[in-house]
């Protein structure tokens, strides 16, 4: 019985949730170290102006709007809104629960054409978790468990929930991800060559498919390798329209992956790249944008024996555009964290926090935000110190000109039982027997 009154009560607190925040408005977060991650650089002790969700101005001597809310920055460091360039966030709640995980199909007959944005969950109590440790934004994909290629990825927004509205997606579809390398080589049979040789096989059979849909429709054409849905999702990739997003690892798959988009004429992203340094000057050549955890420096697989530090540093000399992937769900907040280490093993500062604003923005085709220039979609965090430190945390995290509330259903748990009367006020579920 006891148990039972503990779980009804933790029931009816995570349905409680936090205070509704007040909607767009006009804000003047004043006093700050804004770093703009725009043309002005950093400017001290200026003013951010937001209205109707957007940056409206930005500078030093910007005076407050008549009406609109002061936020005091002074002393603190103001940034845009962080961006995690893979995450599940939306899609898995508790990973040991296959009720509460959306992250994958089995389904052969879905692949490429898997949509995460059907299964994400605005009210995941992730996202709170998340959102208060300044993360606004992220790429949420797919898991390649049964299929070389996963899904479709989407871009997210964290102002989304129960009191903040219940639609989250800013890009959909941003990418499709597949996987080469060891894990590719075990969804196709054992052998890397066989995982590039189905690639293939999908990628030049949607180009059949989109050229000759009439004759398809009417049973005119081969068998092809996918379904009809799968195609369908592969033809914006194989005219140039959507990027194909590839986790890979070893130094060989990366070149091996880089001659398979130049062969196919792909726009392609890498993911993970764990000895993209071996190969950063083929990647800088190529123009092709990587995701890197910046953490990554113990070998998981033989493919990862190459993983360093400074792998994110060294990428970033050789003129690759780089941004930061988390891989998680519940600690996507770490991100800063992996951040500053990369900072700590010679990344600039400043190329560490664009690898968490301004690069995914651009690399996922996200307009409008990613730096705090007037027109800009108002994602920004106010910071009590150095965002890439580990004691740092933010004071106000506003997510298209709306303040976030600095709540979670662990920060609700924690006030709810930080002061308990005596055991005899308490209710019966909570009294020892």
């Amino acid at each position: 019985m006891r148990r039972a009154g503990a779980i009804l009560g933790l029931a009816a607190l995570a349905a409680s949730g936090a205070a509704a925040p007040a909607a767009a408005e006009t804000v003047a977060v004043v006093g700050g170290r804004v770093v703009t991650m725009g043309p002005v650089g950093t400017l001290d002790g200026a003013t951010v102006v937001i209205e109707d969700g957007r940056i409206a101005a930005v500078g030093a001597g910007v005076a407050v709007p008549p009406g609109a809310r002061v936020v005091d920055a002074a002393g603190k460091t103001v940034t845009p809104g962080l961006f995690d360039s893979a995450t599940q966030i939306g899609l898995v709640e508790v990973n040991a629960v296959s009720g509460s995980r959306d992250v994958e199909t089995s389904d052969d007959r879905l692949t490429a054409a898997f949509r995460v944005v059907d299964a994400l969950n605005p009210a995941s109590t992730l996202i709170p978790v998340n959102r208060v440790e300044g993360l606004t934004r992220a790429l949420v994909v797919p898991s390649a468990e049964s299929s070389l290629i996963a899904g479709q990825a989407a871009v997210i927004h964290l102002g989304a929930g129960p009191e903040l509205g219940w639609d989250p997606v800013v890009r959909a579809p941003a990418a499709v991800y597949a996987v080469l390398g060891e894990e590719g080589a075990e969804l196709a049979g054992g052998s890397r060559g066989a995982a590039l040789l189905r690639l293939r096989e999908a990628l030049q059979d949607a180009r059949d498919y989109a050229a000759n849909r009439a004759a398809f429709d009417r049973a005119e054409r081969r068998e092809y390798a996918l379904s009809r849905l799968d195609l369908e999702a592969l033809v914006p990739v194989v005219r140039g329209e959507l990027p194909l997003l590839v986790e890979a690892n070893r130094a060989s798959d990366l070149v091996a992956a880089l001659a398979f988009a130049e062969e196919e004429g792909l726009r392609l992203v890498i993911a993970g790249a764990a000895e993209g340094w071996r190969v950063a000057d083929r990647l800088a050549a190529a123009g092709v944008p990587v995701v890197v955890d910046p953490l990554v420096d113990l070998p998981k697989r033989f493919e990862s024996l190459g993983a360093t530090l400074d792998n994110a540093a060294r990428l970033a000399a050789a003129g690759v555009r780089v941004a930061f992937l988390s891989g998680s769900s519940h600690n996507a907040r770490n991100l800063r964290q992996a951040a500053g280490n990369a900072v700590a093993h010679g990344l600039p500062w400043e190329v560490a926090l664009a690898a968490m604003t301004t690069a995914p923005a651009a690399i996922w085709g996200v307009e409008g935000y990613g730096s705090l220039v007037p027109g800009m979609e108002a994602d920004l965090v106010v910071w009590d110190g150095d965002p890439l430190e580990v004691t740092t945390f933010p004071d106000h995290v506003f997510v298209r000109g709306v303040e976030m509330p600095m709540e979670t259903r662990q920060t609700r748990l924690r006030d709810r039982y930080l002061d308990l009367p005596d055991e005899d006020e308490l209710p019966p579920a909570y009294r020892k027997p």
